[in-house]
């Protein structure tokens, strides 16, 4: 096996709705690394009030694994497939993972809220060839968003659940 082959590197997986802790457990029992956040929140019953887990991300877990390890990813129950970025499965970065794990440990009752990308918003390029290359927003259709990098002399299109708005600096 070569080096570059034996890296593990960090991958958001979809699964099956409701099985996100069952599907990391099951990777897990695989000797798999995954991750699968959990949010602390209040829920009350009529007797009492009671801190749950629940996963922060419906139907999503994350895997670190080499690319000799992600068929049995796939082949886990409760998996449907990697998610992915230009064709190619999207890696996710160490740090992202951190960052998640730190928010996690430090607060309760975190809410997820989707990027809302408006035509005239400078962004950051996320990853890929032009990663960390900022962009500004032309024109934002039902699952896509077409950017611009002046610097570059190139237009983009990317899916809007994989790019990272940032405040424009005016």
């Amino acid at each position: 096996m070569e080096a570059a082959d034996a890296i593990r590197k960090w991958y958001a997986i979809y699964t099956k709705p409701r099985w996100e802790k069952k599907a990391n457990r099951l990777l897990q029992e695989k000797g798999i690394e995954s991750y699968c956040p959990l949010n602390k929140v209040y829920r009350k019953w009529s007797d009492r009030m009671k801190v749950v887990e629940e996963p922060l991300f419906k139907s999503y877990i994350f895997v670190r694994v080499t690319e000799e390890e992600k068929v049995p990813v796939r082949m886990t129950a409760g998996v449907m497939n990697f998610v992915y970025w230009l064709g190619n499965p999207a890696i996710v970065k160490d740090k992202e993972i951190e960052t998640i794990k730190l928010f996690l440990e430090n607060y309760r009752e975190i809410e997820v809220i989707p990027v809302t990308l408006k035509p005239g918003q400078e962004i950051s390029i996320p990853s890929g060839i032009f990663m960390g290359e900022r962009a500004r927003v032309e024109n934002v259709k039902k699952n896509y968003v077409i950017v611009t990098i002046k610097s570059l002399g190139y237009q983009l299109k990317a899916r809007l659940q994989h790019v990272k708005a940032q405040r424009s600096k005016k």
